[in-house]
């Protein structure tokens, strides 16, 4: 009898042996279909002393039911989902979930049925029909995609579909890609360009593991130089995995890869719609999609002939994964691009000081790019003392930089204004009793947005209209906005520059790609003056005519318990600065700040990136910090606050007495109540030398939860709240 272990998709039950009965075959890696119970399971086949179980009597196995027409996981992949969920201490199955398309994918392709708007268009519309006619023009897509779409609900576009006003399309989802030419385009490179180039064209020629840090300054033309490493890779017939931190950065990217090798990449992350997703996981998984441009989840897709990696802005802190498998996508790329025996690429204008390290001991392969292409020169920057040259009273500019502003206005160039802060205000509060508008469901303000006239919470998306007046004295006319958001910044440069154009860039305003690509024309075409935004323009664009950046509060991420905040504050300020200056004219920027003395603030000033990352090296030497010593925390979180906290206090009653391990807390997470949960965490500080994850394993493996309590791992933490 043919026994196989499966790793099952099931939360209680992970592991468990069936049978293979007479004329099915199987190999490590087999998707299938098994009975759990009344129900069916989606499983995959797995080496038994690999995946620890019990084992069952050959007579109460049961047989599975049906191996899925795709190609098994390859060694490589189940040596990934193995290590990830080792090394971040999470459940194996939850990561092997990220390896998998949907079942309609797993099944086969064949058709699917997506709707679009007619055409026709009756005299008389209900308002939610004429809304969603009005958001769903140029959409197509499943009906429950078209209701997220147009904040409809599915039985408004049903009846749509049946007054003829949506009509279905078939969609093949096993259509192929066009085909990327890898000699379509090829540039003209600088001679560091050519160098950098021809060491990445050697290595994915030659084959097996080798990272390499590319570090370049803003502008310095990175991505044309891993560009001939994908054209290599593509005449090769290798898969080419490149990772985007960032969603809104794959439509500037998407026109850099189109116009390099003749047609645009294919695209994996979130706002795929369902059908291209689909189609997407088939073609990585026959081979068939040449590269895959996507966020941190493509990095678990099954590719049938993977031959280079890229992680581009390595240094992003939204590679790291906050909920669910806690895990950061720049690291476990590296240990995929060693199991897959390929180079992977780390590119970054202000590398990670990990990665940094991790040259310097030899690990990785450095290649630098020390100055901009074509000449370009990086820009001068100034630092704005608010103590000294204060804005005027109610404004939060100051007379330097409004000068600044007015002089580029007056030459026809383009100015940048960077403040990390969605909204009009972080905090709106009652002058008459001081009543202050929060979340219900955290801990947290609710932050103005006047664009869409809401309170909104930026941790749970709860939101809700502001009201005339307040709702604990009911006194009108009472509402006072306190501090600024990029949507303030903007009106105060509206009354500055009265004739100026100004573009407003937030993860709220360019929330499509069309949006972003509609932003991007405006810029390049000089149809806009002003551009005020978050974090979402600190890297990637490149527009010629933008001379001036002003950073608004470079403070502003220095405040809390981040333990890695000067570093971050240095590589935001560093590349909201390198869109400075990128073209013939020379660049200049402005940061205001009210601790000038700080030394990130300081070496910003300098330009000296290699004196901070020594400072900052000593430091973390000195607190045991990453790259020097480990951290990880431990979630505790419940829907009752005296749940999570007696449950927090059981994990610290027990927690190890060992010489390289330090525990703190538990106490209150400093965001104590997120989407309707109250949070404590415990914070542990290790040596190299300590076994961290088996000492975390055996640490809660003594304990036992009521069901209402989730406790939670998050190895190499970034985020402390």
């Amino acid at each position: 009898m043919n026994r196989v272990r499966l790793l099952v998709f099931n939360p209680v039950l992970s592991v468990l042996d069936y049978r293979l009965p007479a004329g099915m075959a199987t190999e490590f890696g087999s998707l299938v279909i098994a009975p759990l119970g009344p129900r069916q399971v989606l499983g995959i086949v797995w080496e038994p002393e690999r995946l620890g179980g019990e084992e069952v009597p050959e007579s109460k196995l049961r047989p599975i039911l049906e191996v899925l027409p795709v190609p098994p996981l390859s060694l490589a992949l189940r040596n990934l989902i193995e290590w990830t969920a080792d090394y971040y201490v999470a459940p194996m199955n939850s990561v092997a979930r990220m390896a998998l398309g949907s079942m309609a994918a797993l099944r086969g392709g064949g058709t699917t049925t997506e709707y679009r708007l007619s055409g026709h268009e009756p005299k008389r519309l209900t308002p939610q029909r004429a809304a969603a006619m009005d958001a769903l023009d140029g959409e197509q897509a499943s009906i429950r995609e078209l209701a997220a779409l147009a904040s409809v609900s599915e039985g408004v576009l049903r009846g749509m579909v049946g007054a003829g006003l949506l009509e279905p399309v078939t969609v093949d989802l096993d259509r192929p890609y066009p085909r990327a030419r890898a000699d379509h385009a090829a540039p003209e490179l600088s001679a560091d360009q050519q160098a950098a180039a021809d060491t990445f064209v050697a290595a994915v020629r030659e084959g097996g593991f080798t990272p390499f840090l590319l570090d370049g300054v803003t502008g310095s033309g990175k991505t044309e130089c891993y560009f001939e490493a994908v054209a290599e890779a593509i005449r090769m017939k290798h898969q080419v995995l490149v990772l985007l931190p960032e969603i809104a950065l794959t439509q500037n990217f998407l026109r850099r890869f189109e116009a390099r090798f003749g047609v645009p990449p294919v695209l994996w992350h979130s706002s795929v719609k369902q059908s291209e997703r689909r189609r997407a996981w088939r073609a990585i998984v026959s081979g068939e999609a040449q590269v895959v441009v996507g966020a941190r989840s493509a990095l678990f897709m099954p590719f049938k002939a993977l031959g280079l990696i890229v992680v581009d802005e390595a240094h992003e802190v939204s590679f790291k994964q906050d909920d669910g498998v806690r895990y950061n996508a720049r690291d476990v790329a590296v240990i995929r691009a060693r199991f897959e025996k390929v180079p992977v690429i780390l590119a970054s204008a202000t590398p990670a000081l990990e990665s940094l390290q991790l040259a310097e001991a030899g690990v990785y392969t450095k290649v630098d790019l020390p100055d901009r292409f074509g000449g370009a020169s990086l820009p001068d920057v100034s630092i704005v003392d608010l103590r000294k040259e204060v804005p005027e009273r109610g404004r939060w500019l100051a007379p330097r930089l409004v000068e600044e502003l007015q002089e580029r206005l007056a030459k026809g160039e383009q100015s940048l204004l960077f403040l990390n802060r969605r909204g009009y205000a972080p905090l709106t509060l009652c002058r008459h009793c001081g009543y202050r508008f929060q979340c219900p469901n955290c801990s947290a303000w609710l932050v103005e947005h006047r664009l869409s006239r809401r309170l909104a919470c930026h941790h749970c998306g709860h939101g809700t209209e502001v009201p005339e007046a307040c709702p604990e004295c009911h006194q009108g006319d009472c509402l006072v906005a306190c501090g600024p958001g990029v949507e303030r910044i903007a009106d105060e440069v509206r009354e500055l520059l009265p004739g100026a154009r100004i573009a407003v860039v937030t993860s709220d305003t360019l929330n499509s790609p069309e949006k972003i690509a509609n932003f991007v024309a405006a810029a390049e075409q000089k149809l806009i003056d002003v551009i005020v935004g978050t974090q979402l323009v600190t890297k990637g664009y490149h527009f010629p005519e933008l001379t001036l950046v002003g950073v608004v509060d470079a403070d502003l991420g220095l405040e809390g318990g981040d333990l890695r905040a000067a570093e971050r504050t240095y590589q935001q300020v560093a590349q909201v600065a390198g869109r400075a200056g990128r073209g013939e004219k020379p660049g200049e920027v402005l940061i205001q700040t009210r601790h000038p003395e700080a030394a990130v603030i300081a070496a910003l000033a300098a330009g000296d990136r290699d004196a901070f990352y020594a400072a900052e090296a000593e430091a973390r030497k000195e607190a045991g910090a990453p790259p020097f010593g480990r951290w990880a925390a431990i979630i505790v979180s419940s829907e009752h606050e005296a749940e999570a906290r007696e449950a927090a206090r059981a994990i610290g009653a027990v927690r190890p007495d060992l010489p390289d391990v330090m525990v703190l807390g538990p106490a209150p997470a400093p965001l104590s109540l997120l989407r309707g949960r109250y949070r404590y965490r415990l914070l542990i500080n290790a040596r190299r030398s300590a076994q961290l994850q088996d000492v975390i394993r055996r640490w809660l493996g003594k304990l036992d939860f009521p069901q209402g309590v989730r406790v939670g791992v998050d190895i190499d933490p970034y985020s402390f709240v």
